[in-house]
């Protein structure tokens, strides 16, 4: 079983990469995400494992940080959710990002990933929701925005600015994400329309 390679980057595929180990070059697949963290060819890179063997194949998925392989077996363990849904997923939304989204049943942002509908991002969302202890990873202060932002009569500017974000168009996460780094940037005492501004600028990087 391979739980771990270190060695040289040889090449890149689509869905995968080629890194060789004392001269034997391993092929690994990896989400959209974790490809674009490599380093370039020739460069020493280390990849985490996750090792399948079928009676007609050997497969190695490979992933930049521990934590993202631990959500790759998570997510494998969703009815309906293979390989290639799992990594699609993990290509759309970093380790803390799903954890978010799972913590708050944000379906939109977990049925961005390719291949992912509204019933299986459901599945995620509540299959997941206690495979999670204590959503380690997940973004506190952007729980907290999205929560006060379902409550009008007791939010306060911070979750006026979500609200209005997500009148916009954009998925709760998102929007609370945008404005949990707006607020961390603007300080204590910062306006709605401050917040809303500096939001929109955190969400169009």
């Amino acid at each position: 079983m391979i739980g771990k390679l270190k060695g040289l980057v040889d090449s890149f595929g689509d869905d995968h990469i080629v890194i060789d180990v004392g001269g034997v070059g391993y092929v690994a697949h990896c989400s959209g995400r974790t490809l674009q963290r490599l380093p370039r060819a020739g460069e020493a890179a280390v990849l985490w494992i996750e090792t399948y063997v079928r009676e007609d194949m050997i497969r190695l998925y490979g992933f930049a940080t521990e934590a993202e392989r631990e959500w790759f077996r998570l997510l494998m363990t969703v009815q309906g959710v293979g390989a290639k849904v799992a990594l699609a997923v993990l290509g759309v939304l970093a380790p803390g990002e799903l954890a978010t989204a799972i913590a708050l049943k944000d379906l939109t942002a977990i049925a961005r990933a390719p291949g992912v509908g509204k019933r299986v991002a459901e599945r995620i969302a509540i299959e997941l929701k206690d495979k999670a202890p204590g959503f380690s990873d997940a973004d506190p202060a952007a729980l907290r925005l999205a929560q006060d932002a379902a409550e009008p009569r007791s939010r306060g500017p911070a979750g006026d600015a979500v609200s209005a974000l997500v009148n916009l168009g954009y998925a709760q996460l998102q929007a609370a994400a945008a404005v949990a780094a707006a607020g961390r940037s603007a300080g204590e005492g910062a306006t709605t329309e401050t917040l809303i501004r500096l939001g929109l600028k955190e969400l169009a990087r």
